[in-house]
């Protein structure tokens, strides 16, 4: 009586394969362009919270890279913000709480 043998990835046809590495490089894009435009401060926090409630691309952004994102704030100080706020460190956009958003907003809103 061993344990159930663990799932392997799901069985991919080609196309489904070629389908699934597309949207993971959109999805890549995409992310990597929110984060350009939040260093550049063309894009702030209030609007990506929002962004992130109708686009599920962007709610699975993690917290942390970010916080890492916004100017003057680097590794150290994001890593700070999120244990002063009680925010796990592979949280994700959609993951937060309203009073960890509240808290985000305050500081960097």
């Amino acid at each position: 009586l061993g344990s159930p043998p663990v799932p392997g990835p799901p069985e991919l046809s080609d196309e489904q394969r070629r389908q699934a590495l597309a949207k993971a490089a959109q999805a890549r894009r995409v992310r990597a362009e929110i984060k350009e435009q939040l260093k550049a401060g063309s894009l702030d926090l209030t609007s990506l919270l929002e962004l992130a409630d109708d686009d599920q691309i962007i709610a699975k952004m993690k917290v942390v890279s970010v916080l890492e994102s916004l100017p003057r704030l680097g590794k150290v100080k994001s890593r700070r913000v999120m244990d002063e706020i009680g925010i796990n460190g592979n949280r994700r956009l959609r993951g937060l709480g309203s009073h960890q958003r509240a808290e985000l907003l305050a500081r960097f809103g």
